[in-house]
């Protein structure tokens, strides 16, 4: 079946009065939406279109490859035009002004003095096959006649690792519906179509000419008096990716046929933007959504969920998970744009937190069909894969750590959804994946035997067992006795748990005598004592309890890790550290994640809303709407290599969002609906829409009345819900509301607003290294840069009819409501402490 991808250039016809006629779109208006994000062009950084079948990845100076997944069609399309009279070539990818992001479209703008032009790209959201799965349009507004060059070089690449049959040569073919290029490779099976009704080529090297790569060239006629409302549609298609020529009549060349089914596609077009528009109108009717006094952390939460779905990929045995976008040029390498075991598992938590089930199970359907014989869970699996010998390469179940988190997974699931149905249909496999967990053990604990559990490299040798896996492991014990208990299993339920305690063991001996948790183990015993984040995801489900961890998470918030763009992999005063690397010193939000779900789990509301906000920030900061993979250690500004639609970076904003700061925690197998938030303290109100528990959506309102937190959950229908935790069932009368008062301290902080830290800059906020609560006062141990003046808010939650005496603050100024915080001079960050007592 062929696969057809389109792209429109809007309102690009003829120059002259000569100039050929073409078949017209009339122009249809694109929505603009309160989620949309204007922003600044970065020539230097990228944009990023992903969908279910597709993707336009390209630079913010308009630049772009186009792929229809899994085969990139072509790259480096660029723009050039010439006005009539007007002798100057016009390179348009040199005046990029502004990059507007929405929902369902993406435009870059294009301005000169006499030209201005807009490229509009979407991405369709059909399951049909044969139909449009890319859209690109371009809108021209000129003050003469013009001629637009659309430059591409021919690609036909299949992703990595499938065979590359070299650089594709362009021909061009006229059809009866219009003309274009075929673009074909050795391989007689793999070949595209790129057309534009009304073009013309560009020049055709002879054969006798010496062999070179050139790009190709469509070149169409724009006159501002008649066509400043019409669409002019760029159409590409694609054979199978697989390079399976497709059967066509006797007779019938195969790239005519496809050259004619790509034509025919014109008139699909409107429709195909209509329903995408409606897709993305109509995307948090049951997702979840929040209203709070931060507008711009509410619009990245809503960013995060879009940038998470943009992930999916439909397959026949349930969806495949993307890891990340970016260009891949020549490299066959679309960021990471193939399917991840522990991405995946790791982003459900985020998808299960907002309420789609559909996509969790599905996803989770797809890791278990692909689980190995001996149970373990996938790493990594190429969208090209079955064009390899995929499994005889290293890559497939590299790490060890997919299949624990496939444990931890499938209960957090099951919790929220109530999708028993699920667990009975795969307990089989769920207890397979456990059996590996256990095969694979030093001293009762998962390790590295079995592949990597988090890092792949490390100095100066890789580790035996490292803590991260050991964290996991406990979990995965704790989630499949829950998983037992469900299927009736007393001996697996009595026996995992015993386990968990064993492992729990294993974990309280990473701490060393100094408080803080190590990195690894050797083999004989000896430990690596790196300071690192990955103890943090101990943390994580809130189902363990390593002992006397204070002065871990004051590591973890000092300037040590803590940067204002997110949180470190290893402590900067490690002899290893290197803020570039990979895995030693760079930040990834999704460690920013990880610290910031610890921290809200241990009551560190503080500095957790920090690193919280760290991530949030990042939705605007280089491919607008998504949330990149890594950045510097050192500076605020990501890798070059970094992926910048990374689907796990935006999840790791949604988990501790909404379980965190929201406190968020859905039991639909026993109607209970935890609720237990840790608000800033200058928020009064917050509205949460669809929280889901099970197949239930609630409105959910928090609003401050003196001293208490007043929480009410309601939905559409009578239900039957309690808002305290327990593991027994709910045995409340349904109802259309359910109340919840929670106390408040006496007195909170919250953090003032901070400098806004620039690109390139090195990180310059304060942090909250420890937050020490007794019944009659609160003790900070804050850290700023040395000499610098900080501000922090001050709330009184005063209990009705009792006169509160006045505050005394030590180490601070206390002026009204703002505590006024002098920094002791000196080089970098300065530690200080403030006490406030009533």
């Amino acid at each position: 079946m062929f696969k057809i991808f389109l792209l429109l250039q809007l309102a690009l016809v003829p120059l002259a009065l000569e100039a050929q006629s073409s078949n017209s779109l009339v122009q249809f208006p694109l929505t603009s939406s309160p989620l949309g994000i204007h922003h600044p062009a970065e020539t230097q950084q990228p944009f990023t279109l992903v969908g279910e079948h597709s993707a336009i990845l390209g630079s913010q100076d308009g630049s772009f490859e186009l792929w229809l997944m899994p085969v990139q069609i072509l790259r480096n399309a660029r723009l050039t035009a010439r006005l009539q009279g007007y002798d100057a070539p016009i390179v348009l990818n040199g005046l990029v002004t502004d990059v507007d992001v929405e929902p369902d479209h993406t435009t870059i703008t294009y301005s000169h003095a006499a030209i201005t032009v807009r490229q509009h790209m979407f991405l369709p959201r059909t399951g049909a096959q044969g139909i449009a799965s890319a859209v690109v349009l371009f809108e021209v507004h000129a003050t003469r006649p013009a001629q637009i060059s659309l430059s591409f070089d021919p690609s036909m690449t299949p992703e990595w690792p499938a065979p590359n049959f070299g650089a594709a040569d362009a021909s061009w073919r006229v059809r009866p519906g219009g003309s274009g290029y075929v673009l074909q490779t050795s391989s007689p099976g793999l070949y595209g179509v790129v057309a534009m009704p009304g073009a013309t080529h560009g020049d055709l090297r002879p054969y006798q000419e010496r062999a070179a790569e050139t790009p190709a060239v469509l070149t169409f006629s724009y006159d501002p008096k008649r066509d400043d409302h019409t669409f002019y549609p760029l159409l590409v298609g694609v054979s199978t990716p697989d390079g399976v020529a497709t059967p066509t009549s006797p007779g019938v060349d195969p790239t005519d046929a496809l050259f004619d089914r790509v034509l025919a596609t014109e008139d699909q077009i409107p429709e195909l933007y209509r329903s995408t528009a409606e897709f993305y109108k109509h995307f948090f009717d049951n997702r979840f959504e929040a209203t709070t006094p931060d507008p711009e952390l509410d619009k990245a939460l809503s960013w995060a969920e879009i940038a998470v779905d943009q992930s999916r990929t439909p397959l026949a045995k349930g969806i495949g998970m993307t890891g990340g976008w970016l260009s891949a040029g020549t490299t066959a390498r679309p960021g990471y744009g193939w399917f991840f075991g522990r991405d995946t598992l790791w982003t459900l938590y985020a998808v299960n937190s907002y309420g789609d089930f559909q996509l969790s199970r599905g996803a989770l359907e797809f890791l278990l069909s692909q689980q190995r014989d001996d149970g373990k869970i996938m790493h990594e699996l190429s969208q090209t894969a079955d064009q390899v010998n995929w499994r005889s390469m290293p890559y497939q179940y590299a790490a060890a750590d997919a299949t624990p988190l496939l444990l931890m997974a499938v209960d957090d699931y099951v919790r929220t959804s109530g999708d028993i149905e699920f667990l009975r249909a795969h307990w089989q496999q769920i207890q397979l994946a456990y059996r590996f967990t256990r095969a694979h053990t030093t001293a009762g604990a998962m390790d590295n035997s079995q592949g990597t559990g988090w890092v792949e490299e490390w100095l100066p040798h890789k580790p035996d067992q490292e803590i991260y896996l050991v964290a996991l492991d406990a979990q995965a014990n704790l989630a499949i006795s829950r998983l037992a208990k469900i299927m009736g299993d007393a001996k697996l339920e009595a026996g995992s748990l015993e386990t968990a305690r064993t492992v729990e063991d294993r974990l309280a001996a990473y701490r060393s005598p100094a408080g803080v948790y190590r990195f690894s183990r050797n083999h004989d015993g000896s430990f690596e004592e790196v300071r690192s984040i990955f103890p943090s995801v101990a943390w994580w489900t809130g189902d363990l309890h390593p002992a006397e961890p204070e002065q871990t998470f004051s590591d973890w918030a000092s300037s040590h890790f803590t940067v204002d763009w997110g949180v470190r992999s290893i402590a900067d005063v490690q002899s290893i550290y290197d803020p570039i690397s990979y895995h030693l010193g760079s930040v990834w939000p999704l460690y920013t994640g990880w610290a910031s779900m610890a921290e809200y789990r241990t009551g560190r509301s503080l500095e957790a809303f920090e690193h919280l906000q760290s991530s949030a920030r990042l939705t605007w900061l280089q491919d607008p709407g998504a949330i990149t993979e890594l950045l510097s250690g050192e500076f605020y500004q990501p890798l070059a290599r970094s992926s910048s639609h990374q689907m796990w970076s935006s999840a790791m904003l949604l988990s501790p969002a909404i379980r965190g700061l929201f406190g968020i925690s859905a039991d639909a197998l026993n109607h209970r609906l935890t609720i237990s938030p840790q608000l800033p303290a200058d928020w009064n109100q917050v509205t949460l829409r669809n929280v889901a528990v099970g197949n239930t959506r609630y409105t959910i309102t928090m609003n401050r009345e003196g001293s208490e937190l007043v929480v009410d959950a309601a939905s559409t229908e009578p239900t039957t819900l309690c808002l305290a935790a327990a593991t027994t069932p709910c045995k409340e009368q349904a109802a259309l509301h359910h109340a919840l008062r929670l106390p408040l301290p006496p007195v909170e902080v919250s953090f003032e607003d901070e400098a806004t830290t620039r690109q390139g800059m090195r990180s310059q906020h304060m942090h909250v290294l420890e937050e020490k609560r007794e019944a009659q006062s609160l003790t900070l141990t804050l850290e700023a840069p040395g000499g610098t003046e900080q501000t922090l808010k001050v709330r009184r939650n005063e209990r009705a009819g009792i006169s509160e005496s006045p505050l005394k603050v030590e180490g601070a100024e206390l002026h009204g409501d703002l505590l006024q915080i002098h920094a002791p001079a000196g080089e970098g960050y300065q530690t200080m402490k403030v006490a406030i007592r009533w």
